[in-house]
């Protein structure tokens, strides 16, 4: 699911703002340049909810990339997982972002 986010009306810089909703850095997609969050549901690695988040040129707005992994890759070297884009979970996550980061 993506989220559009206005960067001049969050409380605090996007990583700050991320950790205020839970959400723990990942450091960054080396082919894309995008921030990576995640937050674990259940205290494990997974299942868990994970954020790509590229800023947009002007750097006034950013959209996140919502989805939640449901299990790990399930084969060495792969990226692909059970990303779940849509759904009455992640579409309350993403409902619980927007009413954490504005002012």
């Amino acid at each position: 699911m993506k989220i559009e986010i206005d960067l001049t009306k969050i409380r605090e810089n996007l990583r700050n703002a991320m950790r205020e909703c839970g959400y723990a850095p990942e450091g960054v997609e080396e082919s894309t340049g995008e921030l990576k969050f995640f937050r674990s549901i259940r205290g494990g690695r997974y299942p868990r909810f994970h954020i790509y988040c590229r800023v947009l040129p002007d750097d006034t707005k950013a959209v996140l990339n919502l989805h939640l992994d449901q299990k790990q890759p399930s084969y060495a070297g792969s990226a692909a997982h059970s990303g779940e884009y849509e759904g009455s979970v992640v579409e309350a996550e993403a409902a619980r972002i927007q009413s954490h980061l504005y002012f």
